[in-house]
C-alpha cells in the first residue's frame, strides 16, 4: 500500500508498550495500536509518554498504524 493512501490522525501517546508498540489516543476519542515508522526509527527520534504525534493509519484496519511524527 503506497503512503499516500493512508489517513493522517492527530493523538497523544497513552501508553507506551513492549516491542516499540505505542497507544495512542486521537482527538475523536478513537484508540489506535501503532507502531514508529522505519523513518523515525533509523534518525533515533524518541516518542514517550504524552506526546502529540502523527499516526498514519489504512483504511483497511483503522485499529493499526504507524508514527510519522512526533510535534515538538
Amino acid at each position: 500500500m503506497s503512503r499516500d493512501d493512508h489517513v493522517q490522525l492527530e493523538g497523544k501517546v497513552i501508553l507506551v508498550a513492549a516491542g516499540g508498540n505505542f497507544r495512542i489516543r486521537t482527538e475523536s476519542g478513537h484508540e489506535i495500536l501503532a507502531q514508529l515508522a522505519g523513518r523515525m526509527r533509523r534518525n533515533r527520534i524518541r516518542v514517550v509518554l504524552g506526546d502529540r504525534v502523527t499516526v498514519a493509519v489504512s483504511p483497511y484496519d483503522p485499529n493499526r498504524g504507524l508514527i510519522v511524527y512526533r510535534a515538538k
